[in-house]
């Protein structure tokens, strides 16, 4: 695994949208895109989390990161940087 994929997180989230993040990082580890994801302060107002993924499949799961953000309408908590 060669190629860190960042998303920037909101740190004030509702009940909902804390779980939906927690699904979207689930789902990143179980469909195989990374097996660990790290979480760093960015500022008061939002975390980074990052993770590796081998060069194959980058491009496939920052569309995955992109077309999950779009289904639970979560752009204004969640981004790719």
């Amino acid at each position: 695994m060669q190629k860190a994929i960042q998303i920037q997180v909101r740190k004030d989230l509702d009940p909902r949208q804390q779980l939906t993040v927690i699904k979207l990082k689930g789902s990143l580890i179980s469909k195989g895109y990374t097996e660990i994801i790290h979480i760093l302060d960015q500022d008061e107002e939002f975390h980074i989390n990052t993770f590796e993924t081998s060069p194959e499949q980058r491009c496939e799961s920052q569309q995955y990161i992109a077309s999950f953000i779009d289904a639970e309408n979560i752009s204004d908590t969640v981004s790719i940087i």
